[in-house]
């Protein structure tokens, strides 16, 4: 087995029938000019010592120069070699809300956009850790497993919409009940779940938050999106608002970030609370939690590599340059006595 890395060196190899025929055409004209003005016998008088062998020995060698300096160019790789590869990390889960409320446009351009964004540049600064995405509303949906295939993690978090879930309502702890399943091992210690939400979550009032979060054994990341003061939710038709979403009596409904429920989830855990207004301090806030955290080698993995070669063939090169550079186009006197090729 070999492989070849660069293989667009080899165009190199045309300079050799450049090289030859350059030589046989100086051949020749060396040839016709000799006879048109001096004999072959009286040029071997007068000089003894010039070899019509030789130069056709330094053309060798440079050809072989050139061929061997092209192959260590390309880089083949020839053989293999047994490598292992240990991977450490953390198993981070995102639950982003997908409520209708996540469509205030208190923070731009929306909350759920806004949690999307911030979920793609976190996932953009990950190195070995392994992430998995669900979304939740009054009920909460498995999106992507756990894996380490960041690419398409990006491409299920931008599939997400309010409405892939027909039950509305903000039910945190289905998200954190969901979360449990998409661990490998229920003793690890660097299980993350981060939930991105706005906090509205009505049903779970008359519910001990702190100890069914405590239970769960994960760290918990909370995000706030959207503002205190609150915002309505838009309906729109074509990216133009029309109405906006209103109660049974008729009222505009106004949509408010709770952010002492996000907290108290969030301390239940051992984990932080993050305002999700500047996506750059929250991605470094995540990050540097992450960095803290013990990471388990949850991923060992043997593989064939190829091993270059391009050195021998480099060597060969040098050699055959240095070949060319000290023979010179006069016979040699040993040689020469030998009459081996018959000058």
């Amino acid at each position: 087995m070999y492989q070849l890395e660069e293989t667009y060196y080899f165009y190199l190899l045309a300079i050799i029938p450049v090289l030859v025929i350059g030589f046989l055409f100086l051949s020749s004209w060396r040839n016709k000019t000799q006879i048109k003005y001096i004999s072959s016998d009286l040029l071997k008088v007068l000089s003894p010592n010039i070899s019509t062998f030789k130069p056709k020995i330094k053309l060798f060698f440079l050809i072989l120069f050139i061929i061997f300096s092209t192959i260590s160019l390309v880089n083949p790789k020839i053989g293999t070699e047994l490598k292992t590869v240990k991977r450490e990390g953390v198993d981070l889960v995102f639950a982003v809300d997908v409520s209708k409320s996540m469509l205030a446009e208190d923070i731009a351009p929306n909350r759920l956009e806004k949690a999307k964004r911030i979920v793609s540049e976190i996932i953009n600064k990950l190195n070995n850790d392994r992430v998995g995405v669900i979304a939740y509303a009054a009920s909460a949906l498995p999106i992507l497993p756990i894996t380490d295939d960041y690419s398409t993690a990006k491409t299920f978090l931008q599939s997400l919409t309010t409405d892939m879930l027909s039950s509305q309502g903000t039910a945190v702890l289905e998200s954190i009940n969901l979360a449990k399943e998409f661990y490998d091992d229920e003793n690890q210690t660097n299980r993350v779940l981060c939930i991105l939400s706005d906090g509205e979550d009505h049903q779970i009032e008359n519910q001990n938050i702190t100890e069914i979060v405590k239970n769960s054994g994960i760290t918990i990341i909370t995000i706030g999106l959207g503002s205190t003061k609150g915002s309505p939710i838009p309906l729109k038709e074509n990216d133009i608002v029309k109405s906006y979403k209103k109660d049974q009596k008729g009222d505009v409904v106004i949509t408010k970030l709770n952010v002492d429920l996000l907290k108290n989830i969030a301390n239940s855990s051992n984990g932080i609370y993050i305002d999700g207004g500047t996506t750059e301090l929250v991605v470094q806030a995540i990050i540097e939690r992450l960095k803290e955290m013990d990471k388990k080698e949850f991923e060992s993995k043997q593989f064939v590599a190829y091993k270059d070669q391009f050195q021998w063939f480099l060597g060969f090169a040098i050699l055959f340059l240095s070949l060319e550079l000290i023979v010179f186009e006069k016979k040699t006197y040993w040689v020469k006595k030998l009459n081996l090729f018959n000058e």
